[in-house]
């Protein structure tokens, strides 16, 4: 006679598949059961579909089936993906996000730059939900935001629903020719707490990166060391939606573009947050902006619940400082740990 299965019910064995995956406030694994696909339970907000959201998946659902057509052939690919642009047969959110241009064309050309160039390794893609609203709070680097391309595609590529990450871009994003509607095609909103709530009440992924410019935009001697989180924005956002906050830390951008120095008297005449120096730009003019080939770690953090806080949390200024330096030092450390892991910058 076969033995029977120990199932355990202290919380130290390992979690079941129906486990919720939150951690409580006192750091804990939540030990109730998750709801649907989700991941979460009920009081970490798992839900069951609404009827809009069902829709809006099966419309996803629909649009990845004409990217993994039936043909292998990227010429007759292409030719149908064309004709249905030509016939206005493709959607649009009211957001601006193209998902089919996105999963068709623009991923496409960002795969060899994420699988070859920079070899982006990922850790924790099952801490992400299957579906329901997550707020993905992540280090920016790199002097041009390339992490938050890479983010994203790392999550529409390998994660098994293939979710889009839909990251918030400060102004300057949007005040820039061309970039401003490729960003917005690839799902991209303003860093805006309106646009943030509602992509999270349609039970979307949103990627934040606190930092913003500072971040973005710190000399050499400051890689991997994190800048001020602004005021606590992201919490506010993620108490008040009762969504889960889930770290994300990414080594190998601050190599990509070192900066070396910063003109700012340049900068402030251009009308930009800075102006890099970097060992390739502006030496080497148009070649200078190609990045060097840094190899890429991307790790997803244990999601962080917020539905156990009251519904006035968000106006607890001291509660918000705590988390916002909580998840930050949470990162920081995630850095650390992959910057030990990684063999070497560019192997």
């Amino acid at each position: 006679m076969p033995e029977a299965e120990i199932i355990p019910i202290d919380g130290r064995g390992q979690p079941g598949p129906n486990r919720c995956r939150a951690t409580t406030r006192d750091g804990k694994r939540c030990k109730r059961q998750s709801v649907g696909l989700s991941g979460f339970c009920r009081t970490h907000g798992g839900r069951e579909e609404t009827r809009a959201e069902a829709t809006e998946k099966a419309r996803r659902k629909t649009t990845r089936a004409r990217v993994e057509e039936s043909s292998t052939d990227p010429v007759e690919r292409l030719r149908n993906f064309f004709a249905r642009r030509l016939a206005g047969s493709y959607a649009i959110d009211d957001f601006g996000f193209d998902e089919e241009l996105y999963r068709n064309i623009l991923m496409p050309i960002a795969r060899p730059l994420y699988e070859d160039y920079f070899r982006v390794k990922t850790i924790g893609m099952d801490r992400i939900p299957s579906d329901g609203p997550a707020l993905l709070v992540g280090n920016h680097s790199g002097t041009i935001p390339l992490d938050a391309v890479m983010l994203q595609h790392a999550v529409a590529s390998e994660h098994p629903e293939h979710r889009i990450i839909r990251n918030t871009g400060a102004n300057l994003v949007w005040s820039t020719p061309f970039i401003s509607s490729l960003a917005r095609k690839s799902g991209n909103v303003v860093a805006c707490d309106e646009d943030a709530f509602e992509l999270l009440r349609r039970g979307e992924l949103v990627g934040v990166f606190p930092e913003g410019f500072k971040g973005v935009g710190k000399g050499w001697k400051n890689r991997y060391r994190l800048q001020r989180f602004g005021r606590g924005g992201f919490i506010e956002v993620a108490l008040r939606s009762k969504v889960p906050i889930i770290p994300v830390a990414i080594v190998g951008a601050e190599e990509t573009y070192p900066m070396i120095a910063d003109v700012r008297p340049l900068a402030k005449a251009l009308g930009f947050p800075y102006f890099p120096i970097t060992p390739t730009f502006p030496l080497l003019g148009p070649l200078g902006l190609i990045p060097l080939p840094s190899k890429w770690i991307i790790e997803f953090g244990e999601p962080i619940a917020m539905e156990d806080y009251p519904d006035d949390a968000a106006d607890d200024a001291m509660l918000v400082f705590d988390l916002t330096d909580s998840i930050r030092d949470t990162i920081q450390q995630m850095l650390i740990t992959n910057l030990r892991l990684r063999k070497g910058t560019f192997s």
